[in-house]
């Protein structure tokens, strides 16, 4: 199963990380290079654009770029090397889910089962080779519920060594990325139900101690230091906002409840694919081991409320990535128990075994066609990006107008990704006073609506870059001869148009 998962997950490993979702690639490929280029400290994390460097921004530990960053020192700057690591992790995944669902349902069909789904659902197959820190995420997250669960069911969590194996991998889950609190819903349903005299010993809070601390730690410096506030902003601006509205107004509940049938159908969509989602689905109805149901039970109870209250906002599917290994363990242990009832006889194992190869073809390839379009990049867009960092002035910053990092990344430049519409002279000018050097129109319609923008820079020279966007010289000293008249003959008759 495990080179079954790898072959599934070489698939596209050299293409441009311009390919689904470029923006978030983009980001995490140019925090690896600026760790690797600019500031080798995990703690400094630095995204290309908002001005000249330092460009701090509050994320989750930047596991994977800093460890593609410590390959790049090594064998130089190759984004290849970011989703290897991310592929590593998946493997991982496949592995530990095979030991999981062998314990929690006491057999190896669930295990290879369990195995086997995650390995080739299209979710953890297409964002298994991405450059990105969520597959990083669910491997520990998975990691730390199966250790954690094995603490607190074989030991009622009253091991002192088992509590720091179990609050140890879920500290690296909520680093990786902070929605891994999730398994605190699973986790406490298990304490409750299999361990509730664990609840007067100090082991539980312990236990909680070590898996927050370090991420509260963590956040509480890199928040200090950064201008871009993602985790807590999207928290207190978007978040929070659409959860309260929902609870307040009988439209908003319609609206977030739409928009939890969406994630939903993202979830047995693309994520688990046809097959597998009908699978999962039907996994919820069969009769598994007492023991499991407390786990299970809360993690997808953990998950359909984040979905809830996070997917519902951020509308993107691999936010649900965290409930995959879920549906694996659910799914395997449902058909271990359904071939557990099959008569034992040559025959029907047989049949049993044919059927489950057709079903795992069927499975792999639906699932593929759900995200095929995943795998698209714009070959124009990489080409052009490749020519413009062959042309400009090496250092330079620029404005790029267009919102996303993955191109910027190709252009290999620091400097401003900005709406052109929205941008004006004033906020051209700041950032020429900033050291701005050139103004890239990628899109260049929705720049010429912007009237007195389109205006402004013509005072500037175009660069013969090769690439098919407008490039200005925003260089003061380059300006052309009569700028200032146009551009004030130009306001004149702005003026005059008035009503």
């Amino acid at each position: 199963m495990l080179l079954l998962a790898l072959a599934l997950r070489l698939g596209g490993i050299h293409n441009p990380i311009l390919d689904h979702p470029g923006w978030r690639q983009g980001d995490t490929a140019a925090i690896a290079r600026n760790f690797a280029t600019l500031d080798f400290n995990p703690l400094h994390p630095q995204t290309d654009y908002d001005g000249p460097p330092p460009n701090y921004v509050e994320l989750e530990l930047q596991i994977v770029p800093f460890l593609a960053a410590t390959l790049y020192k090594l064998f130089g700057v190759h984004e290849v090397f970011g989703r290897l690591i991310s592929i590593a992790f998946s493997l991982g995944t496949v592995g530990v889910l095979a030991y999981f669902a062998r314990w929690l349902f006491a057999g190896g069909i669930a295990g290879l089962a369990a195995a086997t789904l995650f390995a080739v659902y299209p979710g953890s197959v297409y964002y298994g080779r991405t450059f990105m820190p969520d597959t990083t995420m669910v491997f520990f997250l998975t990691a730390a519920l199966y250790a954690s669960a094995r603490w607190i069911d074989d030991g009622e969590a009253r091991s002192w060594r088992g509590c720091a194996a179990a609050g140890g991998l879920t500290a690296l889950a909520v680093l990786a990325k902070p929605v891994a609190i999730v398994a605190f819903v699973p986790l406490a349903a298990l304490v409750l139900t299999a361990a509730p005299a664990a609840l007067r010993r100090p082991q539980p809070y312990v236990f909680a101690a070590l898996a927050l601390a370090p991420y509260a730690l963590y956040d509480r410096y890199v928040a200090s230091i950064a201008e871009w506030h993602w985790a807590s902003g999207i928290t207190t601006l978007h978040v929070i906002p659409s959860l309260v509205a929902s609870f307040g107004s009988a439209t908003a509940f319609f609206a977030k409840f739409a928009a939890f049938r969406h994630a939903l159908a993202m979830l047995f969509g693309t994520m688990l694919g046809p097959l597998g989602g009908a699978l999962f689905a039907a996994a919820l109805f069969v009769p598994l081991r007492s023991r499991s149901y407390a786990l299970l039970a809360g993690w997808l109870l953990g998950g359909l409320v984040y979905a809830y209250v996070v997917v519902t906002v951020e509308a993107v599917d691999y936010y649900l990535y965290l409930v995959l290994p879920l549906a694996a363990l659910w799914s395997g242990g449902a058909l271990a128990a359904v071939l557990a009832r099959l008569p034992r006889t040559s025959a029907a194992r047989a049949a049993a075994g044919a059927a489950l190869a057709v079903l795992l073809v069927a499975t792999v390839a639906t699932g593929r066609s759900a995200v095929r379009a995943y795998y698209h990049y714009g070959k124009p867009v990489y080409r052009a990006a490749k020519a413009l960092d062959a042309t400009l002035a090496p250092g330079a910053l620029v404005v790029m107008g267009h919102y996303d990092p993955s191109v910027l990344y190709y252009i290999n430049r620091k400097g401003w990704e900005e709406d052109p519409l929205l941008w004006t002279p004033f906020d051209e000018e700041s950032a020429i006073r900033k050291g701005a050097r050139y103004f890239i129109a990628i899109e260049s319609r929705r720049l010429a609506h912007n009237a007195d923008l389109s205006a402004w820079l013509t005072r500037f020279p175009l660069v013969a870059t090769g690439a098919p966007w407008p490039v200005y010289e925003t260089d003061d000293a380059k300006t052309l001869p009569g700028a200032e008249q146009r551009w004030r003959a130009f306001r004149t008759r702005e003026k005059a148009l008035a009503p």
